[in-house]
């Protein structure tokens, strides 16, 4: 690598903000990987700042007649591969710094898998649990306006994320449609099935994580049946990963949810948790197991760990008290980088983000696929393409890490932006 980029590298590591920052945690495992791949400056600096940043005022009329404003973000990073793909959420916690990181995540995600997508991200700061349907539908309405400019299946293609839902991706397309005077069904993925969806899409993500768990174990010499798995974060992608290992023959010891934990050292049945959460809400209170915290869930002893709620929940003040032998991210973002090293000297095997739950964006590509063509597969059909593009990805990795020496994470990233930039210097700059 040359002196230039060199001394850029060292300039962001001094102005690096810790481990809370998503975007600069995220981007110190880039500047690693940048190192190893020896990035020519220019792209070093290109790959490193996102494409457009917008941030847009949402007035809203609630149901009280008063009118609230709302804030909303869309980050389109780098879309040299494709149209940009990423979701929307909608929390009370949404930065801009984090939709920045988590539409690099997308980019990078898009690439391990060799999908023809670039990423993008976006989110509006609200509580949805405290907003009624038709103030949800006026948000998503409105947002879906102030950002249409970007939007289009050839340019920038949301689906749902945290708190939204195909309720909401239905919205978004409605509403992208009636400006277009038209139907558009590809410009959003997560869509109800009857209005374009993909089979298969709601357990995508649990799936994948299922897939490279499997891949895992085998590479690990470890048997898969009895495996003692914890699941932190117990929404779609952890309660589809957990129900899905356990037809593989794991013992699901542990779950949790935002209320907290539960655990049965014997093994729990993950339906029957499932049916008590849909009728109390949450998995607290579960009669056939005692309740753990979440922090507790996630130092409990088991061979694997799936941390699938939120950003940073392995930071270096817990990783040394982690007591699995894997970890399957099914989160964004669930390990602060100041976490890595120490995981490292433990001899964890960590299974990233960015190749852990890259399922959805690859059954989110089979769907804009599908509404591009107009013809749509059944489920068997796309659950057998994903396993294979699973199954490959993770052995590229694998590869990856084998020939630079490197954990699985710098693996995933040097393989992904070793992909973006070629296809950036095949292009060239447009000046």
């Amino acid at each position: 690598m040359t002196d230039t980029t060199q001394q850029l590298i060292r300039r962001e590591k001094d102005t690096f903000l810790g481990e809370e920052n998503p975007f600069e945690a995220m981007m110190s495992r880039f500047d690693y990987a940048a190192e190893l791949l020896n990035l020519d400056a220019g792209l070093y600096k290109v790959l490193r700042n996102p494409e457009k940043q917008i941030i847009v005022s949402i007035p809203v009329q609630m149901d009280t007649g008063e009118v609230e404003v709302f804030t909303g973000y869309r980050v389109l990073y780098n879309t040299s591969r494709g149209p940009a793909k990423g979701g929307i959420r909608f929390d009370l916690n949404v930065t801009l710094e984090e939709v920045k990181a988590l539409a690099a995540w997308m980019t990078w995600k898009c690439a391990v898998v060799n999908i023809p997508f670039g990423g993008s991200k976006g989110g509006v700061i609200c509580d949805p649990t405290t907003m009624s349907a038709g103030e949800l539908e006026r948000l998503t309405r409105r947002y879906t306006s102030g950002i249409i400019e970007t939007l289009g299946p050839d340019s920038d293609v949301p689906a749902p994320d945290v708190n939204t839902n195909e309720r909401v991706m239905a919205w978004v397309m409605d509403t992208y449609s009636m400006h277009k005077r038209h139907t558009v069904t590809a410009v959003v993925t997560g869509k109800p099935v009857e209005m374009g969806g993909s089979q298969g899409r709601r357990e995508a993500t649990g799936r994948g994580c299922m897939i490279v768990t499997r891949e895992a174990l085998k590479h690990l010499g470890m048997p898969l049946g009895g495996a003692r798995v914890v699941v932190q974060g117990f929404g779609n992608v952890g309660s589809v990963t957990a129900e899905l290992l356990q037809k593989e023959g794991c013992t699901i010891v542990a779950v949790s949810d935002v209320a907290g934990g539960i655990y049965n050292p014997k093994g729990l049945d993950v339906k029957d948790v499932m049916e008590w959460r849909a009728s109390h809400r949450y998995v607290t209170g579960y009669t056939k197991a005692e309740g753990v915290t979440n922090d507790e869930l996630l130092t409990l002893d088991c061979d694997v760990l799936v941390p699938a709620a939120l950003e940073n929940v392995i930071t270096s003040r817990n990783a040394g008290d982690i007591k699995a032998k894997v970890i399957i991210e099914g989160a964004n973002g669930p390990t602060a980088a100041g976490a890595d090293e120490i995981l490292d000297r433990k001899g964890i095997f960590v299974v990233p983000d960015i190749l852990a739950n890259a399922g959805g964006v690859t059954v989110s590509y089979f769907e804009w696929v599908q509404d591009r063509g107009g013809y749509f597969w059944s489920e068997e059909t796309v659950n057998r393409r994903l396993t294979e593009i699973m199954v490959h990805s993770f052995h590229n990795v694998l590869d990856v890490s084998k020939r630079y020496g490197v954990n699985m994470r710098i693996a995933a990233y040097t393989l992904a932006i070793d992909r973006v930039a070629a296809v950036h210097r095949l292009r060239g700059m447009y000046a």
